[in-house]
């Protein structure tokens, strides 16, 4: 081989190097302890069209994919929100905690590659949709509705 195909693979595999280090060195998860301090503490947030649903702060709202429904009695709609590399675990602490302080009552919640939280209040319901991408995005799909209940 001659010196220059060399030097070109050296480059390659000291950039595959650093690009791996820089990879794993975010993967870092928090012990349950950590997550939970991590979602009392910043507890800040923000609400997006429903004044009883907190969001984290670090979530990039899709606006082209939401939609809100608006009546005098009633108001319905599903919200989506990105964020590429963040902690699945820590992000359903922030919602089980948050929307326990604005009276929500946890239903059921599913966790995996794919989490779901169902909360209910009188007269409307909450579920919450929290997917892993194989890329490393993270999705989050919240919908906010009546129950239908009398």
């Amino acid at each position: 081989m001659n010196s220059f195909s060399k030097r070109n693979m050296g480059w390659t595999a000291t950039i595959l190097f650093v690009l791996a280090l820089f990879l794993l060195g975010g993967c870092s998860t928090l012990s349950r302890e950590k997550r939970e301090e991590s979602a009392k503490d910043t507890l800040g947030g923000k609400y997006y069209y429903f004044e009883d649903v907190r969001v984290p702060q670090e979530l990039n709202y899709k606006q082209k994919r939401s939609f809100v429904y608006e009546t005098p009695r009633f108001k319905a709609g599903v919200l989506y929100f990105t964020k590429w590399r963040l902690d699945t675990d820590s992000l359903i602490d922030f919602f089980i905690h948050s929307m326990e302080k604005d009276n929500w009552k946890l239903i059921n919640s599913y966790k995996g590659k794919e989490s779901i939280l169902n909360f209910s209040k009188p007269e409307k319901s909450c579920m919450i949709k929290i997917v892993e991408k194989w890329w490393g995005n993270t999705e989050v799909e919240i919908r906010v509705g009546p129950t239908g209940e009398k």
